[in-house]
């Protein structure tokens, strides 16, 4: 659990809050439905337009890693890798079969299976240096979702502003109805301001990081399922591993 972002955004977001108490401003005149309709699906409908379905869902499914980091299952410990060198060395390599099963990262898996299938290691790691390519182009994509909410999100906050001061010219004869209709339009800029530089653009930073991580442990995974595959020494593969952590 990463409770570094969460309290994060909850800095964040308390900092703008403390900021309108010591001006001596209200809380509550920050809570506008109406701006905050505008901003979130406006923002939500011109990101879908741009991505498409299945990109734009890929990248909410992601909001999970803010807190739960995609590494903490698929990590191979120094000694199950030492026990598959030593084994490979010591009964070939078709002993590697007996620990597919344990294995619960589907990438390491598919290296292991490779060696145990007898492909050549050159051709195994043309196969897997692919599959991180594809991995890598699909989550980079899908991050851009949060990249684009937070290009659009400012503007989008304008378009509110601009609504929220049409509302006002249309009541102009009504001075009761001024002052909802100013506060939706200073809010809705706000909104949109505040939630691209405060919360989109760093989700979209941290996804990204995630991704150079997960690129880098697979890139270990390949190099390690060569060396185990060309037969090196298990001292030499421990050495591979310490390079990349």
């Amino acid at each position: 659990m990463d409770w570094a972002s969460l309290a994060g955004i909850a800095l964040a977001l308390a900092g703008v809050l403390f900021g309108q108490m010591l001006e001596g401003g209200d809380i509550s005149s920050l809570l506008q439905p109406a701006a905050f309709s505008v901003v979130m699906i406006g923002t939500a409908g011109a990101v879908l337009l741009q991505s498409g379905t299945a990109t734009f869902v890929r990248g909410m499914m992601m909001l999970r890693w803010i807190v739960t980091p995609p590494d903490g299952a698929s990590t191979v410990s120094n000694v199950e890798i030492a026990t598959w060198s030593s084994t490979a060395r010591r009964e070939g390599l078709l002993g590697l079969e007996r620990f597919l099963e344990s294995v619960r990262d589907p990438f390491t898996a598919k290296g292991l299976r490779l060696i145990v299938d007898g492909i050549d290691p050159y051709k195994a790691r043309e196969i897997l240096d692919v599959d991180i390519s594809t991995y890598e182009r699909r989550e980079r994509q899908a991050v851009k979702v949060w990249e684009a909410a937070g290009g659009y999100a400012p503007t989008i906050g304008i378009l509110g502003a601009v609504l929220g001061l049409i509302h006002v010219m249309e009541n102009l004869s009504d001075p009761s109805k001024l002052g909802a209709g100013i506060a939706v339009a200073f809010v809705a800029t706000i909104y949109g301001v505040g939630f691209a530089n405060l919360v989109f653009l760093p989700i979209a930073n941290k996804l990204k990081s995630h991704i150079v991580d997960e690129v880098r442990r697979r890139e270990m995974m390949v190099d390690i399922c060569f060396a185990i595959a060309t037969g090196e020494n298990p001292r030499v593969i421990e050495e591979r591993m310490a390079a990349y952590r």
